[in-house]
């Protein structure tokens, strides 16, 4: 049975950002089906769409850089893991775990003790320090022992597993995020202080013959973190079928976006995906563009006339 103090903690007012073009929803209370997982991982999970429900770990405890840049937990050192139900009353879990190098083989170990997979492991960034790896994990089954298994793994690091306090609201943000929003031509949210977007693609994505909501890893990830006069860094990873590899690749570049990384998450996933991770900084609007420029190259579900 979950403590009512636990219970009671589910529950999040939802806040409206007035004047920022930015959309915060309500984190809702999780259904009753969820509350083993959420026992088992030992916190509340946060409701997405399509019944998934997605815990987070950020990296609060590290401090890594990119070109004199300290990365926010929530921009690019945000460990994650989602979880879906499937038929026959079995579970499926996705997610991605940030870890130091020390800590990827004991991790791994405890994984494969409890059953979870690993599905990718590499770098998004370059030329951060510390260095980080993201172990990609899946895993189908009873979703509260896969949480468990998961929750073990990570106490192998230093990862922090006790929830942080609810910020009442966030700090001021120095970047127009209303223009960022119409730049992109998709809606945003403020994570702290950190702008973020989420473009799903028009395909239905299915890994170990089940349907993979959006919200579980196949969704196109855009983050900004401001760095001062109307500037920003740029990171997060488009989520893309092989013949738009290339065509992103020339629409980020040719906006001044490097491209970090193009690789695998998933292992089974129909249609074949891939992952293209991309860095900059600059004029937070010029770099919106750049990133329209590219989704315009994609089967994304936004998207202008005319567009790919």
């Amino acid at each position: 049975m979950m403590p009512t103090a636990f219970k009671s903690s589910l529950t999040l007012a939802s806040t409206a950002l007035f004047g920022l073009g930015v959309r915060v929803a309500a984190q809702r209370p999780a259904p009753a089906s969820w509350s083993a997982v959420q026992s088992a991982m030992r916190q509340p999970g946060a409701m997405q769409p399509q019944n998934v429900i997605k815990f987070s770990f950020p990296r609060t405890d590290l401090a890594v850089s990119v070109g004199g840049v300290a990365l926010k937990p929530a921009f690019a050192l945000g460990s994650w893991v989602a979880f879906e139900h499937t038929e026959g009353g079995q579970d499926m879990a996705m997610g991605d775990l940030v870890l130091t190098e020390g800590e990827v083989a004991p991790v791994m170990r405890a994984l494969q003790a409890a059953g979870v997979n690993q599905t990718a492991l590499h770098n998004h960034l370059l030329g951060e320090t510390p260095r980080v790896m993201y172990m990609h994990v899946a895993a189908r089954g009873n979703g509260a022992q896969i949480a468990r298994g998961i929750r073990t793994a990570l106490a192998q690091s230093r990862t922090p597993l006790v929830p942080g306090r609810p910020v009442a609201a966030p700090p001021a943000v120095s970047l127009d995020t209303a223009a960022l929003a119409r730049a992109l031509g998709v809606p945003g949210k403020l994570n702290g202080t950190v702008f973020q977007a989420s473009v799903a693609r028009r395909e239905a994505i299915s890994d170990m013959g089940y349907a993979v909501p959006a919200s579980m890893g196949v969704a196109t990830s855009i983050n900004f973190q401001p760095i001062g006069g109307g500037k920003a860094a740029i990171t997060g990873d488009f989520v893309l079928l092989g013949a738009e590899v290339n065509p992103v690749i020339r629409a980020l570049t040719s906006h001044g976006i490097t491209v970090t990384a193009v690789h695998s998450h998933m292992i089974d996933e129909q249609p074949r995906l891939f992952f293209m991770h991309y860095w900059a900084t600059g004029d937070a609007v010029a770099l919106a563009r750049g990133l329209r420029a590219a989704l315009d190259q994609t089967n994304s579900n936004t998207r202008r006339p005319g567009s790919r």
